[in-house]
């Protein structure tokens, strides 16, 4: 049988032996030239069978949890949103600094995503649509018309409303991966007339930061 082709697993199969009683009765059968492509390709196959099936259960499970929190926060309300949008413009947008005394409110991102969490809650805030900028920051060896017309298209926001995009200079020697049709660069927010809406986030931001304080000392 090993002669002819057959693995140590065909031969266990069909003889019903064990492993080491067959390796002992062909050790000195030289297996056939075809049989390490063989065994390798069936090695490949089962490895790549495992892994389809592997990466399926692990993408529904991802799913699964993904949606699971997303239940969570179903029907979010207005004081939740508020919160939300206070606490990412923290992380996310310009602040105000002791040696640069700049209470204004401005956000880059690019996020569509983000970018639309954060006007709604300006809308929440009330701060009206007049009194924001919209402004690309972006490769200069982007499509800049085409990002202008994406930005425009996700948003809602007409193409007249977005003010002269800043540039960032191409160095062919940086090996970058936002590129191609899915790069759209980063759209700037800016408020004017913004310095009460920025005294808000802070004070929004520091409650935040109280209540978080309290509850860890209750526990």
């Amino acid at each position: 049988m090993r002669a002819e082709g057959a693995t140590y697993t065909e031969i266990i199969a069909a003889l019903g032996v064990a492993k080491s009683s067959v390796s002992l009765w062909v050790r000195d059968v030289p297996p056939p030239p075809d049989l390490v492509a063989r065994v390798r390709h069936a090695r490949h196959m089962n490895l790549a069978r495992w892994s389809i099936e592997v990466m399926a259960s692990r993408e529904a499970d991802r799913r699964g949890i993904k949606e699971s929190a997303r239940q969570r926060v179903a029907g979010m309300a207005g004081r939740d949103l508020m919160i939300a949008g206070a606490v990412l413009y923290w992380a996310e947008g310009s602040k105000d600094k002791p040696y640069r005394r700049r209470e204004e409110v401005k956000l880059i991102n690019s996020d569509a995503d983000v970018i639309r969490l954060f006007l709604r809650w300006l809308d929440l805030m009330g701060a009206p649509e007049a009194d924001r900028r919209y402004r690309l920051s972006i490769h200069e060896s982007a499509d800049l018309d085409a990002a202008h017309r994406w930005w425009s298209r996700e948003l809602g926001v007409a193409l007249d409303r977005f003010d002269k995009p800043t540039l960032k200079r191409h160095r062919p020697t940086t090996v970058r991966k936002n590129i191609g049709d899915s790069y759209h660069g980063c759209l700037v927010i800016s408020v004017v007339k913004s310095r009460v809406l920025y005294q808000q986030i802070e004070g929004l931001w520091r409650g935040v930061l109280d209540g978080v304080c309290q509850t860890r000392k209750r526990t």
